[in-house]
């Protein structure tokens, strides 16, 4: 199975705080990779070093190595508003523009330089499909995003970094601000997107890590306790602190 990310040996420092601690792991392509763990144990930090969100935070340095479809990503010939592009991400809380539906879907591509009205209409339709979304806005794409549900406005979300042709969507909790409809429906999405795309999740809930991915892998403390099949982590863990944890006895 071929890997989209390679990581190796990634230590992450905010100033002289080490955060991530080793981490070694292979992301596939087309799958669902689920990151659990209690909070403040690395799974953020970790998912955004995927996309170097964490260059934005001052005092933040990273070591190790991680390789992006052959290409090293903390290289300094590295474009990382090309790298934001093929490495999509979704928050934990919806934040559309405070603009139409259409126009947040749009505004992606046009700040990329496309003018073309059919084609944008075209990346708008094909981006709200994908996102399960169409059928319920496709008669009012020109009303505010803001009018819509918490669930419509993460699935909206995920439209607008479909929009940009990813080859990569992060999501980092995007359902723990969502109801429990809300949230299976953008599980099911998940389930759908994984065709075309590689889909790594921060989750706080066991249950949807066991639901949704392929692959699963507990953080504690910074460190990659294990890394497996999502089944054999759950079923058959080789690591008592997974174990622990996913029965519950701390966490």
């Amino acid at each position: 199975m071929k890997a989209y990310f390679k990581v190796r040996d990634l230590d992450l420092y905010y100033g002289e705080k080490q955060a991530l601690n080793k981490v070694n792991m292979d992301i596939y392509r087309n799958k669902v990779t689920a990151f659990i763990g209690p909070s403040g144990c690395g799974k953020s930090t970790f998912i955004r070093c995927l996309n170097r969100m964490n260059d934005l935070i001052e005092g933040c340095r990273v070591e190790g190595e991680i390789m992006a479809n052959g290409e090293d990503i903390y290289s300094s010939k590295t474009d990382v508003v090309n790298l934001r592009t093929r490495v999509g991400m979704v928050f934990q809380k919806p934040n559309p523009f405070p603009m139409s539906i259409y126009d947040n879907i749009a505004y992606g591509p046009r700040c990329q330089g496309l003018k073309d009205k059919k084609k944008l209409n075209e990346i708008v339709e094909r981006s709200l499909k994908q996102a399960a979304l169409w059928d319920e806005v496709h008669d009012r794409l020109h009303e505010s995003a803001m009018a819509l549900s918490g669930g419509q406005q993460q699935r909206l979300c995920i439209a607008r970094a479909i929009a940009m042709e990813p080859e990569v969507i992060l999501m980092d909790e995007p359902t723990s601000a969502l109801d429990p409809i809300a949230t299976s429906k953008i599980e099911e999405l998940v389930d759908e997107l994984k065709k075309d795309y590689t889909i790594v999740i921060v989750t706080h809930s066991m249950q949807q890590a066991s639901r949704i991915s392929d692959y699963t892998a507990f953080f504690l403390l910074g460190e990659v306790i294990e890394y497996d099949l999502t089944s054999t982590v759950f079923k058959n863990p080789s690591d008592k602190r997974t174990e622990d944890y996913i029965t519950g006895r701390f966490g």
